[in-house]
């Protein structure tokens, strides 16, 4: 019995090792217009809900002269932030950084300096 017992583990073993491991897991790197509960768990970098009832899903970040949103600390967006290379230009408020309403548009600041 135990011989068996071992085989079948040494089995399992070379099963669990030989599969290829999964990138995306269920919590983290999830792919676009998968539900999220924060930016931190997309691939993207941005969980966006349209409204305060509707559920969040990972959505790719704003490209140039798109609407933005700066980076909130709470990680949920009604606006995704810029891409890489970009820069929110928005004017922040007290009220409007409370209720994650400060919307801006994305600009490359490198090519506006030439």
């Amino acid at each position: 019995m135990e011989k068996i017992l071992a085989i079948l583990l040494v089995a399992l073993v070379a099963v669990a090792c030989a599969a290829p491991p999964d990138p995306r897991g269920i919590f983290i790197n999830l792919e676009e217009g998968e539900l999220c509960l924060n930016s931190a768990q997309c691939k993207s970098r941005c969980c966006h809900h349209d409204s305060v009832l509707s559920l969040a899903r990972c959505m790719p970040k704003a490209s140039e002269n798109s609407e933005c949103s700066p980076k909130h600390l709470l990680g949920v967006y009604y606006k995704c932030p810029c891409e890489r290379g970009l820069t929110c230009e928005v004017d922040r408020t007290i009220v409007g950084t409370i209720t994650n309403t400060d919307f801006g548009i994305c600009h490359d600041i490198g090519r506006s300096k030439q």
